[in-house]
């Protein structure tokens, strides 16, 4: 029998210290250890992205990593980014223009669609709608088809770029 390993990981914020087993996924270890259901687990091979967490601010498959290796690290989960209120403008694009159906991809392209947009603004860029789909070419959605996801992602960029240009002129 292989022995739990200690961890220590500080997730949406919190410390959080564990023995786990050397073989258990991040995407296992936050859900049935931590309760923090937001990660999906769809493909279980990296391939839908349901499962992305942000590791130490970038996107990756939590079930490709195990849990083990993310001791010391910072990990995001959907219901942390969502709580500190990061997610709120792109939660409230995506309702309003029904990009979102089962809601299953929905935590995955949620994080990834943060990031994408914090690297936006960061270089001082607008992205194009083939940016936005390749940015979500990691994501599998087979409720919605990407027209509806797209056009919040872009709708939330554009207000973010107007509201940069008002604190310019300000």
């Amino acid at each position: 029998m292989i022995e739990p390993q200690p961890i220590a990981v500080t997730v949406n914020g919190a410390r959080v210290r564990r023995f786990v087993e050397p073989r258990v996924s991040l995407a296992d270890f936050l859900r049935r250890d931590l309760g923090l259901t937001g990660t999906h687990l769809g493909c279980e091979v990296g391939a839908c992205g349901a499962c992305i967490v942000n590791l130490d601010g970038r996107p990756v498959h939590a079930c490709l990593m195990l849990a083990v290796q993310a001791d010391g690290m910072r990990v995001d989960t959907v219901e942390g980014l969502s709580d500190s209120g990061e997610l709120a403008a792109l939660q409230a694009a995506f309702h309003a223009r029904n990009a979102l159906q089962c809601g299953f991809c929905t935590p995955g392209i949620l994080v990834v669609a943060q990031d994408f947009l914090r690297a936006c603004r960061a270089a001082g860029r607008l992205p194009s709608r083939a940016s936005i789909r390749d940015a979500l070419s990691g994501n599998y959605c087979r409720c919605t088809g990407y027209e509806a996801i797209v056009d919040a992602i872009e709708s939330v960029a554009r207000s973010q770029a107007e509201a940069a240009l008002g604190e310019d002129a300000a």
